[in-house]
């Protein structure tokens, strides 16, 4: 079993090519991984059955020489991926009763291409949290606890934790996961695996329970750049019942990686050379930039003036956009419903008992700052400054073809180390948060280990609908720094 539980999304594309595995085999393997480390709160629910049922049909598919692009392929879903039949929480206590009876796109699609879903993932309450500590469901707990020989638990970043934890222990070859403002790249950068944030648009929001509708973005989470390229292919897409899918053409990603950067541009944003960065942090740095100067890029400092205002616009934006669509939780139409025989009574209580503490208080700053007197002084300024910040890259872009930065400005801390310090857990998105707002695409690579023994990430970032340049970047880095993760599935 170990030997499956360490060939990633690729290798176990060929075994089973090759007739050397089957999709029952590879997806018996992953459930009983999942069954032996149940202690890491990584999923919230485990589909066994369904996923041996859909085995099963991809291995018929293949003896049948119809075999699609992604038979055999085990994935975990982020638990806000509305999955036909199979509960779909986000999190939080406020759906922990809910069963859709429709499937999101970015799932139809990956089954539709032969995927296997093993279980829904446990992440913060609805994608609110930098740690996946915030979730109904209990925290996760990171694999490197174990592999760095920690004193502490260790929490796997957020809000995609249990996604990237998963992934990074060896209980999915890969999984799907949610960006806003770093919830892909962040957990992937704490966990040592790939987290790749898309295009805003590349991949269709329909059927993803919202946090912030404008800044929401699918992606994929696994342990390579190829296994992110092949995996992107299948989620991304136009979808007409989503008003802000982008109507473009989705490219092989995979073709990108060819290795061949002689020439390309890159930039090295001076203002995320913060005050106070780790000296680990700037060394991996320099690391990223003297491979990627070593395969023919041309390296050059560029200026991102507005980014010290990203962090505050999006902590405006994010918890505005969040009070408007968790108006809808009220215990009327689905979720929960506290028993109350007053109306207000039980639109109150069915609030105060399905919310937890971070999400009521993103949704008390974006009431406030969208309520009269307040919606020009704040949300509507915060709108402003975010076209200055999209129109820093938009000039930057014009010169070069990529960015390169740290994804996150520490390794992984402690379970509850943060929890009583709101601003210190904002922090953690600080590289991140600027391309979301942007709407670009970025990329997380495990780059080396910290003083700790930890993961620490570098980030690409492209431009708009440019995933290609932002992978084959991202896999000439991924082969330089030679990062092993290790004992995957054993500890």
């Amino acid at each position: 079993m170990s030997n499956i539980l360490e060939l990633n999304l690729a290798d176990l594309q060929k075994a089973i090519s090759d007739k050397h595995l089957s999709a029952k085999e590879i997806t018996e393997a992953y459930l009983q991984a999942i069954e032996q480390n149940s202690q890491s709160n990584c999923f919230i629910s485990i589909t066994e059955e369904k996923a041996i049922q859909m085995a099963e049909e991809s291995d018929k598919r293949i003896e049948r020489g119809e075999g699609l692009a992604l038979d055999g392929i085990p994935i975990g879903v982020k638990d806000l991926f509305c999955t036909s039949g199979v509960s779909t929480t986000a999190g939080s206590n406020m759906l922990s009763n809910f069963v859709p009876q429709y499937e999101s796109t970015v799932t139809e699609q990956l089954w539709r291409d032969g995927a296997i879903m093993l279980g829904k993932c446990n992440m913060d309450e609805f994608a609110m949290g930098s740690a996946n500590t915030t979730s109904y469901f209990g925290s996760v707990e990171n694999p490197w606890t174990t592999r760095a020989k920690s004193e502490k638990k260790l929490v796997p970043g957020g809000s995609s934790g249990g996604s990237a934890a998963a992934v990074s222990g060896g209980l999915a070859v890969a999984a799907t996961g949610s960006d806003t403002g770093g919830s892909i790249r962040q957990p992937a950068s704490f966990c040592g695996i790939v987290g790749m944030k898309p295009t805003y648009g590349r991949c269709s929001r329909w059927g993803m329970v919202a946090f912030a509708s404008s800044l929401d973005q699918a992606g994929p989470l696994t342990r390579t750049v190829r296994d992110a390229a092949i995996l992107l292919k299948s989620m991304a897409g136009y979808d007409p019942k989503d008003s802000t899918s982008a109507n473009v053409s989705v490219p092989n990603f995979e073709l990108a990686l060819n290795g061949d950067i002689r020439g390309l541009r890159v930039g090295v944003p001076r203002e995320y050379k913060r005050e106070g960065t780790p000296p680990e942090i700037e060394n991996l740095w320099q690391k990223g930039i003297d491979i990627l100067r070593k395969a023919g890029a041309v390296i050059s400092d560029v200026s991102l003036p507005h980014t010290k205002y990203a962090l505050p616009t999006y902590y405006i934006i994010a918890p505005a956009e969040a009070s408007s669509n968790l108006a809808r939780y009220d215990g009327v139409r689905y979720g929960l419903r506290a028993q109350q025989t007053e109306l207000q009574d039980m639109y109150q209580r069915t609030r105060d008992e399905g919310f937890g503490d971070e999400v009521k208080r993103r949704i008390l700053i974006g009431t406030y700052v969208l309520s009269a007197g307040y919606y020009d002084a704040y949300y509507l300024k915060a709108q402003r400054v975010r076209a200055l910040i999209k129109q820093d890259f938009d000039n930057v872009f014009e010169n070069v073809d990529v960015l390169l930065t740290p994804t996150a400005p520490s390794e992984a801390f402690a379970i509850g180390e943060n929890d009583d310090d709101p601003i210190k857990m904002y922090l953690n998105d600080i590289f991140t948060v600027p391309t979301s707002l942007a709407g670009l695409p970025a990329i997380s690579i495990p780059g080396s280990l910290s003083n700790k023994g930890l993961p620490l990430g570098l980030q690409v970032v492209g431009k708009m609908f440019d995933e290609e340049s932002v992978l084959k970047v991202g896999d000439v880095l991924e082969s330089g720094v030679e990062f092993t993760l290790q004992e995957v599935g054993k500890q």
